[in-house]
């Protein structure tokens, strides 16, 4: 098991590397292979009306005018040991791991993204909370009773789920029961506090994002657990464990459950790295200001520091919890062994 996990971990860490790397070739690189020179680079980060000297003072502090393995190299650096940013006579310097500063306002990329995390991670744990539990339950409900009445309303459901663009759903709830029935706020509703400085405007501001978006992916998910339900009731294993006498919960819970769950952590784990990583559409639905919504502005505005750092923090919440997702298996499927 501890070599296993060594493994991963040093795969993972050649993973953000090569994340890394090809984010940094797109945004740093290919503007150069395009033609685009560096004076050029520099001019869309002066202003308005870019002089001469404020051009040369951007290029060699941002380094715009080094090889661009050179300028990878600083990056890396700067993740391991920091490092120093000069802005006139002044010497900042960017502790480890430091993601560089914004363009646009500034400020240390990691602090900002520091300070948009929680709202994410709000968004995404709850709704992945709902759409589990949800999700999972109508998928077994549905397998048990196939083709009866709650199987083919639960499936066009599911379906409606899996078609309806999040935008959608999230206008349509927003209408109906923030501006029409008023029984929840309405978009840009979330704290700028969070949860520790007002709880309960928090839970009421992520009620309709969080059903909004859980409805998206519980339909799915009913959709797996119930096509791994079908196949799974039909293995020898399940009439060995009714014909042992075993009550019908534990056989439908412990033996048939466990096993049709795998490929059910498999795409979580892709799921919700992708949503800490930024719930762009949700966000942006409903106001929230979370890595999501900052990486749009970031895009629109060329923040390309801010940017590459989204996407290194989605790179890692990807690789980090389909890791955890591998160590899972063994205990979810007895069959599954880590070695």
């Amino acid at each position: 098991m501890l070599a296993y996990i060594i493994r991963r971990l040093i795969g993972a860490v050649l993973m953000l590397l090569l994340v890394s790397l090809v984010t940094f070739g797109i945004f740093f690189g290919l503007p150069k292979l395009a033609g685009q020179t560096t004076d050029q680079l520099a001019a869309a980060y002066v202003g308005k009306a870019p002089t001469a000297e404020a051009i040369q003072d951007t290029k060699e502090r941002l380094g715009l005018d080094k090889p661009i393995v050179v300028q990878y190299g600083n990056y890396l650096k700067g993740i391991v040991a920091g490092k120093d940013y000069k802005a006139g006579p002044v010497t900042d310097h960017c502790p480890a791991p430091c993601l560089g500063y914004s363009y646009r306002s500034s400020q240390p990329v990691l602090e900002t993204l520091m300070d948009r995390a929680p709202a994410t991670a709000s968004l995404a744990l709850g709704a992945a909370v709902i759409w589990l539990i949800g999700g999972i339950t109508t998928g077994v409900i549905s397998a048990l009773r196939r083709g009866s009445l709650w199987d083919r309303t639960a499936m066009i459901i599911a379906l409606s789920g899996v078609s309806l663009p999040i935008y959608f759903t999230g206008l349509v709830s927003l209408a109906l029961f923030s501006y029409t029935l008023k029984i929840f706020p309405g978009g840009g509703s979330y704290p700028p506090e969070g949860f520790t400085g007002a709880p309960v405007m928090w839970f009421q501001s992520l009620v309709l994002p969080w059903v909004t978006l859980a409805f998206l992916y519980a339909a799915m998910y009913a959709r797996l657990t119930r096509a791994g339900m079908l196949e799974t009731m039909n293995e020898d294993y399940i009439r060995t464990a009714r014909a042992k006498g075993l009550p019908e919960k534990t056989v439908v819970t412990k033996h048939a459950l466990r096993a049709s769950l795998t490929p059910i952590l498999t795409i979580f784990g892709l799921d919700l790295g992708l949503l800490l990583g930024g719930a762009v559409l949700t966000e942006n639905t409903f106001g929230i200001p979370g890595l999501g919504q900052l990486a749009i502005s970031s895009i629109n505005g060329g923040d390309l520091p801010m940017v590459l750092g989204i996407t290194l923090i989605t790179a890692t919440s990807i690789v980090g919890i389909n890791l955890i997702v591998d160590l899972l298996y063994a205990v979810v499927d007895p069959r599954v062994r880590l070695s």
